[in-house]
């Protein structure tokens, strides 16, 4: 996207936040979330260097200078620094801070980047970006100093959904995404008539719904619909994130359907 411009910023944090998941970096544990990990991290941040090529093969006004897409890309990659756990907290999994995740993402953030030179005025953006991620925030509500540090949040918002949805073995997933929602629940005493999935099998069942009623239109609209500059071609090319998604939501169909039968079939014969 930019030629000649040394990635300076971007190497750094990349290589900082490998460490951080790694257990390199200063007195953080390695990752011991199951589903949110490094490679999701990673599919995530490549996602959202996708989308903005695309954007900017489009010939997109606004243009976005190399510095706010240098930010974007620390945002993905520290979106979910959250769910890291220093050395000293022993209880549990960092799927524990589930629902304070983007909180906890702010304050690494917050004390990190601006030891890799980002100025404060900078940092507001960043951590825009990061709570754009938190699935319940209504964006539209959230302040940016600039419109196109907005657009970035919503690109980095996006692609936390397509980087996490479209993978071949998101199905394969969906057991260690729950388990991360029971562990939080159970830390934060969630009653278990009020949590939003109370087994795996409803987790299954529910995400089809949960892709057409609250993702898509979420993309569409709040999101700003920047998904459609994965189109390869732009703008009537096929989307390979959005197929792959499809074609997991099938996977998933059919899997609930499964499970749902082999219910029904051990049900005890009626009197």
């Amino acid at each position: 996207m930019f030629p000649g411009r040394s990635p300076e910023i971007v190497t750094r944090v990349f290589a900082d936040v490998e460490a951080m998941f790694t257990g390199k970096y200063l007195d953080y544990q390695p990752i011991d979330t199951p589903y949110h990990d490094l490679d999701h991290t990673l599919q995530v941040t490549m996602c959202f260097v996708r989308m903005l090529a695309g954007r900017d093969r489009a010939g997109i006004e606004p243009k976005i200078a190399p510095r706010q897409f240098e930010l974007g890309v620390a945002a993905a990659l520290l979106h979910d620094t959250g769910y890291l756990k220093l050395r000293s907290d022993q209880g549990g999994t960092g799927a524990k801070y589930t629902f304070t995740h983007v909180l906890r993402s702010c304050a690494v953030a917050s004390s990190y980047l601006p030891t890799v030179g980002v100025a404060l005025e900078e940092l507001d953006g960043v951590l825009g970006a990061i709570r754009c991620t938190n699935a319940t925030t209504n964006i539209r509500r959230l302040h940016f100093q600039h419109p196109i540090e907005g657009l970035v949040g919503c690109a980095v918002a996006t692609a936390d959904f397509l980087g996490q949805m479209s993978p071949s073995n998101y199905l394969d997933e969906l057991p260690l995404l729950f388990a991360e929602f029971e562990e939080s629940d159970n830390f934060a005493g969630v009653p278990p008539q009020q949590r939003l999935y109370r087994s795996v099998d409803e987790l299954i069942a529910k995400t089809p719904h949960f892709w057409r009623t609250s993702v898509l239109p979420k993309l569409d609209n709040e999101l700003l619909g920047l998904y459609r500059f994965l189109a390869e071609p732009y703008p009537d090319g096929p989307n390979p994130y959005i197929d792959a998604i499809n074609r997991n939501i099938e996977l998933i169909v059919a899997e609930a359907q499964r499970r749902q039968a082999n219910k029904s079939s051990n049900l005890p014969l009626a009197n």
